[in-house]
């Protein structure tokens, strides 16, 4: 009997897909009737991840401490809880695992050690929410799309199963087949939906995506090549020896306990992998030590300065010279992977110079694609950097933690200030965009010393609320661009004005937005990017200061833009019609939403995301002296 988890998590990553393949059964002019089904699948899909969230809320309340707080460490990261499954799944007789971890492990292609393996927790949870929210509500803003519907529909649901299993996929193969399902949806929903220049604009966005991807490939097949069999359950270990025996009888057991390797994709393994070389490669090789079990509590004699990554049952001595015998404990491997996973996210992100594919993806898209692209696809480039390259290449990622804090600086620098000179409304939101998801770089790059980590702390918290808070406004800005634009048929900024005297509605809320996108406190964007400015200071003023500066140059844009669309009179927009119920409908839980994450951003957010978070920052903030 498959372990609940399995269940809840497969059901959430292919139900959209499963109401794709559903959309075959209608006839070509139930075209109102596939309107509904692919609605009632994204609605379907929005409460099945409500319901994982309550199920990790359980989680973390099952283990709380003495004064109520999550045991951040033991029980509720994901690395432990993912140590736990595999441990499970390797010994001889499975354990029938129906506890709630959240965590799910099964073999897919054996002789590769590829597995179906998925997790939730508290970094991957917003985002899964985020995406089935902009989705909901991209299907709701699609209702004028009259072309292909089905095709148009099920390349929707397509891709919301290829974003959701990235963002809750623990093997890294399973992660690449996800990122690069979405790359075809995304190619022809621009391709045969979009403006004009729809053609350039699709073969623009596939070739940048797929220099990522390539990118993701290469440094996939390089971790793939170093042997971790020190840091998984020995279990499989003895039980690739024995294999080997029986296929090579003439040696003995010791000499094919010595000739075993283990390669995995699995993200876990990879990083307490990446983590240990770390250590040797900053001359902190005797921190490194041997787990007692797979998943210990810090007991009251514990040595604080020992980092525990081999596996329970491995020779330490032995364990620490095969892993300084590889490429892995080098420089060179260790700058070449995080350079390739870095501009295999970065192009996503999207960063300064790889940024130049989203203007045009936006103009041409439709506008519930645009809703997609920037609320939910920008996301996984930050993710990535997250879930992948950080833990995966701590060493790198820490040597050049300024260097990427600059990039973040100028991404957020030229996309403020390319966006003041656009008078096309989609392209002051793209440009808009690029700046933004630079504090999620910065944010991250903010690494400190391990005893400076609170500071970090909030960069990363800060990175991950802004991305959510960005996928907020971001999407309910470009819906905004669509209404006006199914009036006006242009995006020309010098065109508009007056909008607020036939449209006080359609104004009103559109001020919430703009308001919340520049971060005006109290509303959503306040939040993250005032955390990410305070872990900067702290780390580099020099960083830090520019970046605060471009909170004016936000203002200015956006300001700027509200006066032009909204105020003064204009002939030419005194008759438009107010908002109709189903584009109200759209734009109000944005609204709703941009308010309470800036009110009470403690109980929907961070109250389950920091437990992850601080598992996060524990393990790679000890790395750095």
């Amino acid at each position: 009997m498959p372990e609940s988890d399995l269940t809840w998590l497969s059901l959430l990553v292919f139900l959209p897909a499963l109401f794709a393949v559903g959309l075959l059964a209608f006839p070509a002019a139930w075209t109102e009737a596939m309107r509904w089904w692919a609605l009632f699948g994204t609605a379907g899909t929005l409460a099945l991840t409500l319901c994982v969230v309550v199920g990790y809320y359980t989680l973390l309340d099952s283990h709380l401490d003495a004064n109520g707080r999550p045991g951040y460490s033991v029980h509720t990261r994901l690395d432990a809880r993912a140590d736990k499954a595999a441990s499970d799944a390797a010994q001889p007789i499975p354990k029938a695992l129906q506890s709630r971890d959240w965590v799910a492990r099964r073999t897919w292609i054996g002789p590769f050690g590829i597995q179906y393996a998925l997790g939730a927790d508290g970094i991957s949870l917003p985002l899964v929410v985020l995406t089935a929210f902009v989705m909901f509500l991209a299907v709701v803003a699609s209702w004028k799309i009259t072309e292909s519907v089905r095709g148009y529909l099920a390349l929707l649901l397509i891709l919301e199963t290829g974003v959701i299993g990235a963002f809750l996929a623990l093997d890294f193969f399973l992660f690449y087949v996800s990122y690069e399902l979405m790359l075809l949806p995304m190619y022809v929903l621009i391709g045969l939906w979009g403006g004009q220049r729809r053609k350039y604009a699709a073969l623009k966005f596939v070739v940048y995506t797929l220099l990522g991807g390539v990118c993701l490939l290469v440094a996939m097949i390089a971790l793939y090549s170093v042997n971790v069999r020190d840091f998984v359950d020995q279990e499989e270990v003895k039980q690739k020896a024995l294999d080997f025996r029986k296929a090579n009888p003439q040696f003995s057991e010791a000499e094919a306990l010595a000739k075993v390797e283990v390669h995995s994709f699995d993200f876990v393994t990879l990083s307490k992998a990446g983590r240990a070389a770390a250590l040797v490669l900053s001359g902190q090789e005797d921190r490194l030590a041997v787990k007692a079990r797979v998943s210990e509590e810090p007991a009251k004699g514990d040595d604080p300065t020992k980092v525990k990554l081999f596996a329970p049952g491995v020779d330490r001595a032995a364990a620490l010279a095969r892993l300084k015998a590889q490429p892995v404990c080098t420089k060179q491997f260790q700058y070449l992977v995080f350079a390739l996973l870095f501009v295999g996210f970065a192009v996503k992100v999207p960063i300064v110079p790889l940024h130049s594919w989203l203007p045009d993806a936006h103009v041409e898209a439709p506008t519930p694609v645009s809703m997609i692209l920037a609320g939910v696809l920008l996301k996984l480039g930050g993710y990535g950097l997250i879930r992948v390259a950080f833990p995966v290449c701590p060493w790198a990622a820490a040597e050049l933690a300024w260097w990427v804090g600059l990039i973040g600086v100028v991404g957020i620098v030229y996309g403020a200030l390319v966006a003041m000179g656009q008078t096309d409304f989609k392209k002051l939101l793209a440009y808009s965009s690029v700046s933004h998801m630079g504090f999620v770089l910065l944010g991250l790059a903010s690494w400190g010393t391990a005893a400076q980590s609170q500071y970090w702390q909030w960069g990363v918290d800060g990175a991950m609320f802004q991305m959510v808070a960005h996928g907020v406004t971001a999407s309910a800005l470009f819906f905004i661009v669509g209404v006006v634009y199914d009036r006006a048929h242009h995006r020309d900024l010098d065109r508009f004005g007056g909008l607020k005297e036939p449209m006080p509605l359609y104004a009103g809320m559109s001020a919430i937005l703009f308001f919340a996108s520049m971060g005006l406190p109290g509303l959503c964007g306040f939040v993250g990017e005032f955390l990410v400015l305070s872990a900067a200071w702290n780390f580099s003023p020099a960083l830090a200061i520019p970046a605060i500066l471009s909170v004016i140059l936000t203002a200015g844009y956006l300001l700027w833009a509200w006066q032009r669309v909204y105020l003064g009179t204009n002939p030419a927009t005194r008759d438009y019609p107010e908002l109709t119920p189903r584009e109200a409908v759209c734009l109000f839980p944005f609204v709703v939403l941009s308010i309470a994450l800036g009110v009470i951003p403690s109980v929907l957010l961070f109250q389950w995301m920091d437990p992850s978070i601080t598992g996060w920052i524990e393990n790679l903030a000890p790395l750095k002296p």
